[in-house]
C-alpha cells in the first residue's frame, strides 16, 4: 500500500527571503518604542559573553523589552497586517497555479506552500500572505492568564528547520505528532523530490543540506537592492564555494523575472515527473484481455 506522492511543497524561509527587512525591525518595534541597534547588541551580549542561543536571545529580550505592558498573540498578528514584501508578494502565490497543466491537474498534482521560519509566527500569521499558505512554522509565545505573551512556547533554530521539512514529507503536520515515527518512504505524502526549498544564506544551510542530500530542489535569493552585496555574496559563496545550491536569483518573484523563470520550470518538471510515473504506473498494472483462439 502507497499514497499519492501528487502534491508539490514549496517552502520558504521569510526574513530576508520574502521580506527585504526582518519582521521585528519593521512592524513590532515602532510599534513599541523599541530601538532596532539598541536590540539587537543585547541580543548579541547575551549570545557571545552568556553562551546564547540567538533565537532564544532574542524573544528573551524582547520579553523583557515588554514587560511592562506586554502583548497578546492577537495584537501581534494584527501588527503582521503591515508586513511588507519583495515585488511580485504575494500576487505570485495565485499565479503559479497556472503554471500546472489540464494533464497536471487530471491526476490530482496540487502545488503547496509553506513558511519555516526563525521569525515570530503571530506576525506572519496576520500577514497577507497567511491566506496562501498551507502551514506556517515559526517561534510561538505562551500566554498568561490574561492573554499577554509570557515565556516561548516554541523556537526554531536555523537547524531546527529541519525537522519541519520532514515533517512535511511525512505529511505530520499537527505538532502533537511525533516527526521521528518510522514511516516507510511510499507513505510519505510530499517526498523531498517533489518539494523545493528557498532560503537567503548561512542559516539555511542545513535546509539546502536536506534538499541536496534527498534529492529536492534549492534557491538561494539575495536581495539585489542591498548596495553593500553582502545579500548577494552570501549566495554566490553558497554556490559557487560551499556546493549548497545550483540556482542563485534575485528577489523578485513578477512574472518574468528569474527567479519566477527558475521556479516555474522546477514545478513544470516535477510535475511532468510526477505525470510519466503514474502513466508508467498504470501501464504497468494493465493486464491484457486473453485473445480470442
Amino acid at each position: 500500500m502507497s499514497v499519492p506522492q501528487t502534491t508539490i511543497a514549496v517552502v520558504y524561509d521569510y526574513d530576508q527571503t520574502l521580506s527585504p527587512t526582518y519582521m521585528q525591525d519593521e512592524v513590532l518595534f515602532p510599534a513599541y518604542g523599541i530601538d532596532p541597534g539598541s536590540f539587537w547588541k543585547k541580543c548579541q551580549t547575551l549570545v557571545r559573553q552568556d553562551g546564547w542561543e540567538s533565537e532564544l536571545a532574542y524573544l528573551k529580550t524582547l520579553l523583557d523589552y515588554l514587560q511592562m505592558d506586554p502583548p497578546t498573540n492577537r495584537e501581534l498578528e494584527k501588527l503582521g497586517a503591515n508586513l511588507g514584501f519583495y515585488q511580485g508578494l504575494p500576487e505570485m502565490f495565485g499565479e503559479l497555479e497556472e503554471t500546472l497543466s489540464p494533464a497536471h491537474r487530471g491526476i490530482g498534482i496540487r502545488l503547496e506552500h509553506y513558511i519555516v521560519s526563525s521569525g515570530m509566527k503571530a506576525l506572519i500569521d496576520g500577514s497577507r500572505l497567511r491566506p496562501f499558505i498551507k502551514e506556517v512554522f515559526g517561534c510561538e509565545f505562551a500566554t498568561d492568564s490574561e492573554g499577554r505573551i509570557s515565556f516561548p512556547k516554541r523556537v526554531i533554530s536555523h537547524t531546527q528547520k529541519t525537522q519541519y521539512l520532514f515533517r512535511i514529507n511525512k505529511g505530520l503536520l499537527d505538532l502533537s505528532q511525533d516527526v521521528n515515527d518510522h514511516m516507510p518512504a511510499d507513505m510519505r505524502p510530499v517526498p523531498f523530490s517533489n518539494m523545493i526549498y528557498l532560503g537567503d544564506g548561512p542559516t539555511d544551510v542545513p535546509c539546502f543540506t536536506i534538499m541536496k542530500q534527498y534529492g529536492g530542489h534549492a534557491i538561494a535569493v539575495y536581495n539585489n537592492e542591498d548596495k553593500s552585496r553582502n545579500s548577494f555574496r552570501k549566495c554566490y559563496q553558497l554556490a559557487a564555494h560551499a556546493n549548497r545550491v545550483k540556482h542563485i536569483a534575485p528577489s523578485d518573484f513578477r512574472a518574468g523575472s528569474h527567479l519566477r523563470l527558475i521556479l516555474e520550470e522546477m514545478i513544470v518538471e516535477t510535475a511532468d515527473r510526477i505525470l510519466r510515473n503514474r502513466r508508467d504506473e498504470i501501464e504497468d498494472s494493465r493486464v491484457s484481455a486473453p485473445g480470442h483462439t
